[in-house]
């Protein structure tokens, strides 16, 4: 199918008409692949096999929505789902492009394309997957119900819904949203924000993940690019766990898996399976 150009309203067109910063999540993944090994990719089929409580996705057709590195579309088309890969961002889509070269060469059974999730008519035009997978991306797309109501919309009856969302801490998210448009808007400010927020985020994470005999981070991702997407990650929308939850049982969802940051900064993860709703 070919690929649909973004409506206006989209991530890039709303935020450069609002003269929003937008974080470049492309390069950064790009920058990520350097370090990707075996042991990451293990992890990603891991946190897929957890969070949809199945051993493998043999036969299943598995949609990501802004694929980002490809990581988890490669963690899925290992597991054996046809996979197909969208991202807004032209870097982000290269790279999943560059891991479907490097494991899968001219494989029919993974497609890579550019597109926007908050093109609905595109996203119809898709079809509809036993998994749709978007992880911690509609909170960034400037439009984040609208973006989740279209993430919703291919989930094929009796399918599931993986996505992660930014929890809602009230004032404190207020902080985090003024940390980010700052990180985008002065490369200066953009070192020392680094450098006040990583004692915690990188070196305290990686002490506590050692003693506790985790040598890899979660989800096959690097704790230092894992800070550069969060402090710079813009737009930014948050959303309490109810809220997501009533949001989708109101489409035809059901939860069956949530995993929550435990009230701090970060992404809560939910499993939905579609058991109504409008779906031909």
């Amino acid at each position: 199918m070919a690929w649909s150009r973004p409506e206006r309203g989209g991530r890039v067109e709303a935020d450069v008409n609002r003269r929003e910063p937008v974080f470049a999540f492309g390069r950064n993944w790009r920058r990520f692949l350097a370090h990707l090994n075996e042991e990451r990719v293990r992890d990603a089929e891991a946190s897929l096999r957890v969070m949809l409580d199945r051993a493998d996705l043999d036969g299943a057709s598995f949609l990501d929505i802004g694929s980002g590195s490809g990581l988890f579309s490669l963690a899925a088309r290992r597991l054996g789902a046809r996979v197909r890969s969208l991202d807004v961002d032209p870097e982000s889509v290269a790279c999943t492009r560059e891991l479907r070269a490097r494991f899968f060469p001219d494989d029919p059974g993974w497609v890579v394309e550019q597109g926007s999730a908050l093109d609905r008519p595109y996203i119809e035009r898709l079809g509809r997957f036993d998994i749709v997978y978007s992880w911690g991306v509609l909170h960034h797309t400037g439009d984040m119900w609208r973006a989740l109501d279209n993430a919703a919309g291919p989930v094929a009856q009796g399918g599931q819904l993986f996505i992660a969302i930014y929890n809602d801490q009230g004032l404190l998210s207020r902080y985090w949203s003024a940390v980010k448009r700052l990180y985008n808007r002065n490369s200066a400010a953009r070192w020392i924000l680094l450098g006040l927020h990583a004692p915690y985020y990188v070196a305290l994470r990686a002490l506590v993940r050692r003693l506790r005999g985790a040598a890899a981070p979660e989800r096959g991702m690097t704790l230092w690019y894992d800070l550069k997407d969060w402090l710079g990650g813009y737009p930014f929308e948050v959303a309490t766990p109810a809220k997501v939850v009533d949001f989708h049982r109101d489409r035809g969802f059901v939860l069956t898996r949530i995993r929550t940051c435990g009230g701090r900064h970060g992404c809560n993860e939910f499993v939905f399976r579609r058991t109504g709703g409008d779906v031909p």
